[in-house]
């Protein structure tokens, strides 16, 4: 048995390490935390098994810790995913406005006029005072080099739709836009986007 928890809890360890930091949704990380929950219980078995008391100490902490994630990632957090996707997919069959979340712009396929792939989004940025987006934040990926660069796109270049961003910007202007510091986003955009695509 010690041996077979041995084999078991570096396994379920990795795989759930990936789960939970593909980041793929609150379903995948929440199981992520049950095969972190198996992983810690075999560790803990281990432990018993070699006298290592830090080991059952440590994993026995682990197992709480990841309880909670499960109650926290497949109970609430995957309620709050569903109630906002009933609403999208609903709206999407009525008379109403279409609906998207907007934690679901984080993600989202950035695209042209033409349709052809920008980037993504990353984040949208809000005037608290109207609640209107003031701009998003595009991610696209270094030429030849690792990483990606940021760019501020202004919100009069932005249409939004249920599954992607359009930019009404073509590709020179797209990649005029002074990339972004990391960490250090400005806290406002000019309101007028040159380049427009025909």
């Amino acid at each position: 048995m010690n041996e077979l928890a041995g084999w078991i809890a570096p396994a379920a360890t990795m795989i759930a390490a990936m789960m939970t930091a593909a980041n793929l949704g609150a379903r995948v990380t929440g199981w992520g935390f049950v095969v972190f929950t198996l992983g810690s219980i075999c560790w803990t078995l281990v432990g018993i098994g070699s006298s290592q008391t830090n080991l059952i100490t440590a994993n026995g902490f682990l197992t709480f810790v990841n309880l909670v994630g499960i109650w926290r990632w497949l109970g609430r957090q995957r309620a709050y995913e569903d109630g906002g996707k009933s609403a999208e997919v609903k709206s999407r069959k009525s008379s109403v406005p279409t609906l998207f979340t907007a934690t679901g712009i984080a993600g989202l396929p950035v695209v042209d006029a033409d349709g052809t792939a920008m980037g993504k989004a990353v984040e949208a940025l809000i005037e608290c005072r109207s609640g209107e987006v003031s701009y998003i934040v595009v991610a696209t990926a270094k030429t030849g080099a690792l990483g990606e660069d940021l760019r501020a796109v202004p919100r009069d270049a932005i249409r939004f739709s249920c599954d992607a961003i359009r930019v009404d910007l073509n590709a020179v202007a797209f990649a005029a836009l002074a990339p972004l510091e990391s960490g250090d986003w400005p806290d406002a955009v000019p309101p007028r986007a040159t380049g427009r695509a025909a």
